[in-house]
């Protein structure tokens, strides 16, 4: 007989431990399915291009991102860390996959950049790999593969390593475009996330209302030959800490 649970991460390995492995993809755990994933480059895979989200590149054009320390959450091969490393940015890069941080090197060493890549889980990583605090917090594509109870694990992450005024932005599934929509509790009762959680605009401003919204929208489509990466189907949001 165990009685074990003690604290919260207890409670939440608890709940990782409800889904099918094959569902994890959030942990160390699901490193090999995203080896998997990236282990044929010429996939048409709209996000295996180089070329950087759209709404970054727009945030940064505006001004509304200035430069600093970033840290970019599930780069897989690289294409928003090293466009924030080559417009100034001092880069931390952080990815589940062996195979898609060698990827994101090899890109670095072919352009010469400096942004560091780091390969493990950024729940869990600590000094020296990512010392914050950052004044931007990236992530493309990473917070919609987290089940429900991890995203407290998530906030916790953004409280420990986001500066004073310093600026989260994200892109994930929007509700109406890709992702399930299926309430929080069902995706315990199937062990599995179907791909990925879809979010409402008015879920992700519960979820992110200990900051300040600065703009949250679709993204824009751009077409094939475009040099920034960009589908209607994900949402675009940036907040900012308070100072």
């Amino acid at each position: 007989m165990e009685r074990h649970i003690r604290t919260m991460d207890d409670v939440l390995a608890l709940l990782d431990g409800l889904f099918a492995p094959d569902a994890d993809r959030w942990t160390d755990r699901g490193a090999a399915w995203w080896d998997g994933f990236y282990a044929d480059r010429s996939k048409p895979v709209p996000f295996f291009v180089a070329n950087p989200d759209e709404n970054l590149v727009s945030w940064l054009d505006r001004g509304l991102l200035t430069g600093g320390r970033a840290l970019d959450l599930g780069c897989g091969p690289g294409r928003n860390a090293l466009h924030l490393a080559a417009r100034g940015f001092d880069v931390d890069a952080v990815d589940l996959s062996p195979a898609a941080v060698a990827w994101a090197r090899e890109r670095a060493r072919e352009t010469g950049s400096d942004a560091r890549f780091h390969c493990g889980d950024a729940f869990t990583l600590t000094e020296p790999d990512l010392t914050g605090p950052y004044d931007l917090i990236y992530d493309s594509g990473c917070f919609h593969h987290l089940p429900p109870h991890r995203r407290v694990t998530y906030l916790a992450l953004l409280d420990r390593l986001l500066a004073p005024g310093g600026h989260f932005a994200l892109t994930c599934f929007a509700a109406g475009g890709m992702g399930s929509e299926l309430p929080d509790a069902d995706f315990y009762r199937r062990a599995r996330l179907d791909g990925g959680l879809a979010y409402t605009a008015e879920s992700l401003r519960w979820i992110f209302s200990d900051l300040d919204e600065v703009e949250l929208r679709r993204m824009h489509d751009e077409p094939g030959e475009s040099e920034r990466f960009g589908e209607a189907f994900l949402w675009a949001g940036l907040f900012r800490r308070a100072g």
